[in-house]
This record gives C-alpha cells, sequence and structure tokens, in this order.
C-alpha cells in the first residue's frame, strides 16, 4: 500500500512538471500601459534604482549612467574599468550591494579584455555621487579563467534573502561542452560570498577542480563541439575554485535571474534555434545544455529532446519560436499596477515583448499576458513607484518609463 501511495505521489508530482510550449502564445489586442522614452542610450544593457529613485545605467560599450529618477541622463560615472565589446560583450549588470545603506557598495559584471578575446568578471566599488559621481575602491572580485572568445556571457546576480550570498549567471560562451564540465565556470550558476569566493552549503564545498583546463573557440554546432579541439590550455595559479563555486550547471545563455516572493530562484535563457527557456533553479541540478534543449543548431543539426534524457532538469516553461529573453523580475507591490503584485516579467528582444508569468509558489509558473512593444526590450525593471522602466536594445536605445494608461 505504502509503494502504491508513493508511486501516486510521484506519478502526481511529474504530471505537475509537465512543460509546456509557450512559443505560440499570441499578444494581447491593446496595452494596458502607456510608454514614454526619456533618454537615449548606446546599447543599454541594465538598469539599477538607487534608493532616491535615481538610476544607474549601463552601457554595453562601457559607460556607467547615473539617470534621475524622471529618466533624464545626468554625468557617465568615472572609475569605470575597459570591456571587450564585440557582438554580445562589454558592460552588463550593475547591482546595489545587501549593504548598500550603509557602505555605498555596487556590483558589476563585464567582459574583461585579455589576450584571446574576453572574461567575465565580477567587480564591487563603492559609488560616490558627489560633484563627480564615480566609482571608488574599485576591485575584481571574480574572473572566468580563461578568456577566451565567444558571446553569451550572462553576467546576471540575484542577492539571497539573507544578504549574505550571490548567485551569478556565467553564460556558455558559445562554447557549448564546457557547460558540462565541472572544471570550468562557463554554463554555470555560481553561489558564492559578497567577496567573491565559494559560499558554504555549495554542492562540492570545499572540492577543488583540474589544475590545467582547455580553451575551444566556439565551434558551429553541439555536435562539432564534442570532438573540437583546444587552441591553448590555462593553469590556474592556485586551486581551481570552480567546483566549490557551482550551483548548477548546463546553462547557454542564462541573460535573467531573480528570486521570487515565495523565494524560488528562477532563471531565463535563450535557446539555439528554439528552446528558449525558464528554468526552476535548484542546488546541485544539472539543466542538460548542451546535451539536450527543444530547439535545434542554427544550421538545424537537430539536438536530442530533453525527454530522452530524465536525469537532467526540464524548463518549466520553453518557446518555439524564441522570444530571446532579455531579463527576468519580480513585481512587488500594490501601488501603480496592484494587478501584477507578485507577477514575473520578462523582457523579449526577438519578439519585442513583455511576457508576464504567473508563478505558483510550488515550483510551477504559467504565461499570462504577452505584450507586443516594437521594440527590442533588453530590460525591464520596477522603480520604487511602481512604475516600470525598460531599455531597448539598439543605438541608440530608449530608455523608456513604462505607466498606466
Amino acid at each position: 500500500m505504502k509503494l502504491a501511495r508513493a508511486a501516486l505521489l510521484l506519478t502526481s508530482a511529474i504530471s505537475a512538471w509537465a512543460q509546456v510550449n509557450v512559443g505560440e502564445q499570441k499578444p494581447e489586442p491593446t496595452l494596458p500601459f502607456k510608454m514614454t522614452t526619456t533618454a537615449n542610450f548606446e546599447l543599454p544593457w541594465r538598469i539599477a534604482f538607487l534608493p532616491d529613485g535615481r538610476m544607474l545605467v549601463t552601457e554595453k560599450i562601457g559607460p556607467i549612467w547615473l539617470v534621475s529618477a524622471q529618466g533624464e541622463k545626468i554625468s557617465a560615472l568615472s572609475g569605470t574599468p575597459p570591456v571587450y565589446w564585440q557582438g554580445q560583450n562589454g558592460m552588463l549588470g550593475v547591482f546595489l550591494s545587501p549593504t548598500y545603506a550603509t557602505d555605498q557598495r555596487i556590483y558589476i559584471t563585464y567582459i574583461e579584455p585579455g589576450d584571446y578575446g574576453g572574461g567575465q568578471a565580477l567587480a564591487r566599488a563603492k559609488l560616490n555621487l558627489g560633484r563627480v559621481p564615480r566609482l571608488e575602491n574599485f576591485e575584481v572580485i571574480w574572473r572566468q579563467m580563461p578568456r577566451g572568445k565567444g558571446g553569451q556571457a550572462g553576467g546576471q546576480i540575484a542577492f539571497s534573502a539573507d544578504g549574505q550570498y550571490l548567485y551569478m549567471s556565467v553564460g556558455d560562451r558559445q562554447r557549448m561542452t564546457p557547460a558540462q564540465d565541472p572544471d570550468q565556470p562557463v554554463g554555470k550558476i555560481l553561489r558564492l560570498t559578497l567577496d567573491g569566493k565559494p559560499a558554504p552549503g555549495n554542492p562540492n564545498f570545499g572540492k577543488t577542480g583540474a589544475a590545467t583546463i582547455p580553451l575551444i573557440d566556439p565551434p558551429r554546432n553541439t555536435e562539432l563541439a564534442k570532438t573540437a579541439q583546444p587552441v591553448s590550455a590555462y593553469t590556474f595559479p592556485g586551486p581551481n575554485q570552480t567546483p566549490a563555486e557551482t550551483w548548477a550547471s548546463g546553462f547557454r545563455a542564462p541573460y535573467g535571474l531573480a528570486f521570487s516572493p515565495a523565494g524560488e530562484l528562477w532563471e531565463v535563457e535563450h535557446g539555439p534555434r528554439g528552446g528558449d527557456e525558464l528554468n526552476l533553479i535548484e542546488k546541485g541540478k544539472n539543466y542538460g545544455w548542451p546535451l539536450v534543449s527543444y530547439g535545434k543548431n542554427y544550421d538545424e543539426v537537430p539536438i536530442p529532446n530533453p525527454d530522452t534524457r530524465p536525469d537532467l532538469a526540464k524548463p518549466v516553461l520553453y518557446w518555439v519560436p524564441v522570444i530571446a529573453p532579455g531579463n527576468l523580475m519580480f513585481y512587488h507591490g500594490k501601488s501603480t499596477f496592484p494587478q501584477w503584485d507578485g507577477s514575473g516579467f520578462v523582457s523579449g528582444l526577438a519578439s519585442m515583448s513583455i511576457t508576464r508569468i504567473l508563478f505558483d509558489g510550488k515550483g510551477g509558473a504559467k504565461t499570462a499576458e504577452r505584450w507586443e512593444v516594437g521594440k527590442r526590450i533588453r530590460d525591464v525593471e520596477q522603480g520604487p513607484d511602481g512604475s516600470l522602466w525598460m531599455l531597448e536594445d539598439a543605438n541608440p536605445g530608449a530608455l523608456i518609463h513604462v505607466t498606466p494608461k
């Protein structure tokens, strides 16, 4: 009887986790909000709100701008690092530290230039908003090594509810197979302390990886990646901390990472030709890239379907055709758009849309509305007053204020 009951529970759990393709979702006929452009930037990427309503806006080409609460440019920050700006690489995210109120620290993610391409870097600095806004005490606290070619960096951060740890997405840099290599940080979600060290409680905390790892150039498809020859090797100057840093693995282009009101960690990423994903991120799980995908390679070479690998974590939702997600955020509050309290929002590049998603707090999600806004949306964020702000992925790219009609 106990075995039968357990089997029934397992069957129920599996059916509740059935994957849903939401790529064919039709857009709403009208928009329930108005959009007002307040400024333009060169390839803007991310917004971070300061406590007084002002914003920090990153441009992929390098600057970080201080922007007024009304959305007008004030000044580019001095003291920002040089970036490797090429394709999807450059200056990525900017995030306020959980301790910002006392130390004015911010974190930034970017692609740091090197001899052979670039590598993702995580840095922190003090934000000085004096007469000349600038970064002070700048320090890089984590680096993707070795550096190399390829886009799809990731670079999104989510802080734990207790403010003690940060989760950071690292894309596969278009190299594919290293996303399954536990000794390489690409294609992973890392969990770090606020000073960039491996966090206690990680699945392999205390373990070190191979002293020397290979570097491959981006291959054309997942099949060729399996036999891609190394173009160089990298020997770590000290212990390889990648296994100790890793929280989850098997990601392609993880551009969205955020905690839901229920405390669940969710991620959105670009698939190849089809197969964008919304994933519930759980400790130690492998999310399958490039072993499986609901999409296929750009040159039509097939990729095994996730149903062929029950040992790998599947997305909760996926998009075929793709929306090309830019970011994921959760709306909090009952002012301005009270009907959206607790909802998630995914910005869309190829789809020129934003999609509202409902979460049940038990690992389930379903889409609500999808609104076509006529622009490639890289980022959507909530302002202190409950209105939304969006960044257009273009040059020039608009900063857009979203308010009720």
